[in-house]
């Protein structure tokens, strides 16, 4: 199986998760860090969840799923202990044409969770299609220690000084040639070093 790696924009689409316990609580603030218009369906949630529902930042809906659940969502996660209730939430999502993700079940999944490092906007994703979990985490453990959190900072720098190259005046080969050397290993050196910043 080939996976079309992507990363999706979901401020404010519908995204439904089946399920209100820890492993849900854990799906439901990733995807409200990315401002998803959540909704969360299960008889009984964590005081994580019901705190987040207090606050107006998801919809609770204290009951069983539905089939109508699905409706219009752009993606759902199903983490129940029910393998039925986990089934049914996979068939509506394939007859409403929604990309779904069954906890612990490869078969089940439209889309894999990837093992994430994360430095600010700098966001490295592994996958291994649902192979070795185990073996993503260790990759991830091991470029967590080779992208350290100065990385963030930087790129915020990085970013901040190619927007002030791409509104100069500059031939596409003098543009890039700028744009290589704010983002090059020297200039992360001298960044870290607290030199004054290469200039754009």
């Amino acid at each position: 199986m080939s996976l079309f790696p992507m990363f999706l924009k979901l401020e404010g689409r519908k995204c439904v998760i089946v399920g209100a316990g820890k492993i849900a609580s854990a799906k439901a603030a990733g995807l409200l860090r990315c401002g998803a218009r959540l909704t969360v369906i299960g008889p009984q949630a964590t005081t994580w969840v019901r705190k987040q529902a207090a606050a107006g930042k998801l919809i609770w809906r204290a009951r069983e799923f539905r089939r109508g659940d699905v409706s219009g969502a752009l993606l759902a996660v199903a983490a129940t202990n029910s393998t039925a209730t986990n089934e049914a939430v996979f068939r509506a999502c394939q007859g409403s044409h929604v990309l779904c993700n069954v906890i612990d079940d490869p078969a089940r999944c439209d889309f894999f969770y990837p093992s994430i490092v994360r430095r600010g906007p700098l966001q490295i994703a592994i996958s291994t299609a649902g192979a070795s979990p185990s073996l993503a985490r260790r990759l991830r453990q091991e470029l967590e220690q080779q992208f350290g959190p100065e990385y963030a900072a930087w790129l915020q720098h990085v970013g901040q000084l190619r927007r002030q190259v791409l509104q100069q005046e500059l031939s596409p080969g003098k543009r890039k040639q700028r744009i290589q050397q704010i983002s090059s290993p020297q200039a992360l050196q001298e960044f870290l070093a607290g030199r004054k910043p290469m200039k754009g």
